[in-house]
C-alpha cells in the first residue's frame, strides 16, 4: 500500500468523526474499521464516473450497513460526486444532503436507502439479477453493452438479519457470478461481543450455499482487499470477502469497543484518533489537496472507461439497430397508453377471481411490456403471476422473465427493489396478502424511494375460507394503506384491476393489489373510472341519494345488493366503488365532492376487514359494516354470512343510519 493510499484512508477517516462529531449523532465505528476495504474498492477495483453517475454500465456499491453513512459520504465527496464540505458539516442536519441514512433520490451518488439491516443485500442480489437479466437479453458477440459489477457492504448485523440469508441463498441458486459481497467482520455489535448473539461459521454457511469465499485478516491491508475482488471476478459464483477489521479503527479509547458503535467519540478522542493517523487534531474537515489529485485518478479512470463504452454501444447501434432501439426503451422507462387500448380492457362476461383477472392482465402487460419482469414466492399457481411464454429466470436461463423466489418473502420485496432502482425493467412480486407482513419493510423502502414496483397480493379477506384466521387478512389493508406513498389497490372485477395496474405504472411508489379468491360479477358501469381512486358504480335516481353506500373489492356486490333491498323500501341509494384511498384522496375537490357530497351525511362503508380508515369518508353520522375480529375457518359463503357480509344485513344499517 503507498503512502496516498494510507493519506486518503486517514483523510476519510478524519472527515466522518469530524461530522458525526458536529452533528453530535451518528455511527463513527464503522467509517472508521470499515474505511481501508471501502477505498480499495472505490479508489482500486470499482468501475465509476462521478462525471456521470447515472451511466447505466457503472459497477454499483451499496452500503447495506447503512448506519455507516459516513463512510459513503466521505467516498462520495473525495471522488467528486458533488457533495461538498458544507454538505458534510451539515450531516444529520434538517434538508442536508447528508441524512442519517442514505437516501436514494436525494443524495447523488446513493445507489439504494438503506438502514435496516439486510435489505441492502437483497437490494444488491436484486440489481445483480437484473444486470445478467438484461445483459442475456441485449449483449451480443462483441458487445458486452451490460457488463458491470455490483459490490455491498454488510456488517453483522446484516449477517444476522434473516432477509440477508434468504437472498444469498437465492443469489448462489441463479449463479450470479458479478455479485462481490464484502463483510466488515468486527464482531462488535451494540450490545458487546457478537459471540453473544452469533457463534456460527459465516464463511462456512455461504460455502455450503454454493458461493466463493474468501478471507482477508488484516482490515488495514487495501492490496489484499484488492487481489480478493480480483479472484472474486475470476470465479463465475457470487463471492464473499469476509474482510475482519477494528470498529472504531485508531481511536485509542474507542478501538474495538461497542461504545463505538453509534456514539460520537468525542472532542478529545477525535483529536487522539488524528494524532494517531498523523493528521493535525486542530483542523476539521481537512482536506489535502494530493487526497484530491489521487481520488480524481478514479474519477478519469471510469470517464476513460464510459467512453470506451459509449464508443461500443454506437458500433452496436450500427449493427443492431432494431435491439439498440429496444434497449433504450427499457431504461426510459416507456409506458403503454393503456387508457386507449380497447383491447386491453375487454373481459369475458362471466364471474371470476380478480386474483385470476389479475393474471391475465399481466399477460396483457407482457405482451406491451417485454422488459415486465417478476414472480412469485412460491405461490405463481395461487397467485397466477406466472406468464406462459416468457421462460423462467435461471441460472443456465437469465433469459427468462419468471423469477422464483421461494418461500422468501422478505428477500423478494428487497429484490425487486434493487431490480427496479437498477434501471431498464418493471417489476413485480406475489404472495398472499396475509403474508405481506413479511414483505412490510421492503414495500416501506419501495415507498421511500418512491418505485413503482408492483405488489401482487391475493386471498385477500375471510373469503380464503377454511385455511382460518391464519391465512385472513383483516388488518392489512388498513396497514398497507397508511403508508405515505403505498397504493393499495383493492379491485371489484375485471375492469378495476387493469384500471389498477394502468393507473399503478404511472404512480411514484409501489401499488398492491388485494385481489380475490373467490369469483366476481363484471360491472357494466366499471372501468376506466377507477383509474381515479373512487367513482360512482351505481347511481341515485336522485339528485341527492338518500344514502350512499361505499365498499371496495369483493364487498360492491354485497353493496349493489344492498341498493336493490333498499330501492324496494322506497330508498334511493348510490354505491360508490372505493378501490384505491390514496388515489381518490388526490383528485381535485369538485370531483371528490361530486362522489362523495357533503349533504348526504348517511353513508355506510363496507369491507371484510378491519374498519380502520373507514371513517374519514363514513364521518360522525356514518357507519362501517367490517371485520374488528379475526376470522374463522369455514367455506367462505358461511363466513361472510355468519359476519353479516350480506345484502339483507347491509341494508338494514343503512336503513339505521336513516333513523337517526
Amino acid at each position: 500500500m503507498q503512502p496516498i493510499d494510507v493519506k486518503v484512508i486517514s483523510t476519510m477517516r478524519a472527515l466522518a468523526a469530524d461530522a458525526i462529531q458536529k452533528a453530535n449523532s451518528g455511527h463513527p465505528g464503522t467509517p472508521l474499521g470499515a474505511a481501508p476495504t471501502a477505498y480499495a474498492v472505490w479508489a482500486k477495483r470499482m468501475v465509476h464516473n462521478p462525471a456521470d453517475p447515472a451511466w447505466r454500465n457503472r459497477d454499483r456499491f451499496v452500503l447495506s450497513a447503512g448506519h455507516a453513512s459516513m463512510l459513503l459520504y466521505s467516498l462520495l465527496h473525495l471522488f467528486g460526486y458533488g457533495l461538498t464540505i458544507e454538505d458534510l458539516k451539515n450531516f444529520r442536519q434538517l434538508d442536508s444532503k447528508t441524512p442519517g441514512h442514505p437516501e436514494y433520490g436525494h443524495t447523488v451518488g446513493v445507489e439504494t436507502t438503506t438502514g435496516p439491516l439486510g435489505q441492502g443485500v437483497a437490494n444488491a442480489v436484486g440489481m445483480a439479477m437484473a444486470e445478467k437479466h438484461l445483459a442475456a437479453k441485449f449483449n451480443r458477440p462483441g458487445f458486452p453493452v451490460v457488463d458491470h459489477y455490483t459490490y455491498c457492504l454488510m456488517g453483522d448485523g446484516c449477517v444476522m438479519e434473516g432477509i440477508s440469508g434468504e437472498a444469498s441463498a437465492l443469489a448462489a441458486t441463479l449463479g450470479l457470478g458479478k455479485l462481490i459481497l464484502i463483510y466488515d467482520s468486527n464482531d462488535i455489535t451494540i450490545e458487546g461481543k457478537v459471540e453473544l448473539a452469533l457463534r456460527e461459521n459465516t464463511m462456512q454457511r455461504y460455502e455450503a450455499y454454493g458461493w466463493h469465499v474468501q478471507e482477508v485478516k488484516d482490515g488495514e491491508d487495501v492490496d489484499a482487499v484488492a487481489a480478493a475482488i480480483d479472484c472474486a471476478k475470476a470465479d463465475p459464483r457470487p463471492s464473499l470477502i469476509v474482510v475482519r477489521s477494528i470498529i472504531g479503527a485508531h481511536c485509542p479509547a474507542k478501538a474495538g469497543k461497542n461504545s463505538a458503535h453509534g456514539e460520537p467519540l468525542g472532542a478529545e478522542n477525535v483529536a487522539a484518533l488524528k494524532k494517531e493517523l498523523g493528521l493535525d487534531p486542530e483542523k476539521f474537515f481537512d482536506v489535502a489537496p494530493e487526497v484530491y489529485e489521487e481520488t480524481k485518478k478514479a474519477a478519469e479512470s471510469g470517464a476513460k472507461a464510459e467512453a470506451a463504452w459509449r464508443e461500443m454501444l454506437e458500433g452496436y447501434k450500427a449493427a443492431y439497430p432494431d435491439l439498440y432501439a429496444e434497449m433504450e426503451r427499457w431504461y426510459a422507462g416507456e409506458i403503454p397508453d393503456l387508457e386507449n387500448d380497447e383491447a386491453y380492457w375487454q373481459f369475458e362476461d362471466k364471474k371470476d377471481a380478480t386474483r385470476n383477472t389479475s393474471g391475465q392482465v399481466l399477460a396483457k402487460l407482457a405482451e406491451r411490456m417485454p422488459n415486465l419482469i417478476g414472480g412469485s414466492a412460491d405461490l405463481a399457481p395461487s397467485n397466477k403471476t406466472y406468464i406462459k411464454g416468457r421462460g423462467d429466470f435461471s441460472a443456465e436461463t437469465p433469459e427468462g422473465s419468471n423469477l422464483h423466489f421461494g418461500i422468501r418473502e422478505q428477500a423478494m420485496a428487497g429484490i425487486v427493489n434493487g431490480m427496479q432502482v437498477h434501471g431498464g425493467l418493471q417489476t413485480y412480486a406475489g404472495t398472499f396478502l396475509v403474508f405481506s407482513d413479511y414483505m412490510k419493510h421492503g414495500i416501506r423502502l419501495s415507498a421511500l424511494m418512491k418505485l413503482p414496483v408492483l405488489y401482487v397480493l391475493t386471498h385477500d379477506s375471510i373469503g380464503v375460507g377454511e385455511d382460518g384466521p391464519t391465512h385472513q387478512p383483516v388488518e392489512h389493508l388498513a396497514a398497507l394503506r397508511s403508508m405515505p406513498n403505498v397504493y393499495l389497490w383493492r379491485p371489484a372485477d375485471a375492469h378495476e384491476v387493469a384500471a389498477a395496474y394502468a393507473k399503478a405504472l404511472t404512480l411514484h411508489g409501489p401499488s398492491c393489489f388485494a385481489l380475490t379468491r373467490q369469483n366476481l360479477p363484471l360491472y357494466k358501469n366499471s372501468g376506466k373510472a377507477a383509474m381515479r381512486g373512487g367513482y360512482v358504480l351505481a347511481d341515485s335516481a336522485k339528485a341527492v341519494p338518500d344514502v350512499i353506500l361505499l365498499a371496495s373489492g369483493s364487498e360492491v356486490e354485497v353493496a349493489l345488493g344492498a341498493k336493490d333491498k333498499l330501492a324496494a323500501e322506497g330508498i334511493d341509494a348510490r354505491v360508490v366503488s372505493m378501490p384505491c384511498f390514496a388515489v381518490f384522496d388526490q383528485q381535485d375537490e369538485a370531483y371528490r365532492e361530486s362522489v362523495l357530497p357533503k349533504a348526504v351525511r348517511a353513508r355506510l362503508a363496507i369491507e371484510a376487514a378491519t374498519s380502520f380508515g373507514w371513517h374519514k369518508y363514513v364521518g360522525l353520522d356514518g357507519d362501517v359494516l367490517s371485520l374488528d375480529h379475526f376470522g374463522a375457518s369455514a367455506p367462505a359463503n358461511l363466513l361472510f354470512e355468519r359476519f353479516g357480509f350480506t345484502a339483507d344485513n347491509a341494508a338494514q344499517k343503512a336503513k339505521a343510519l336513516l333513523q337517526k
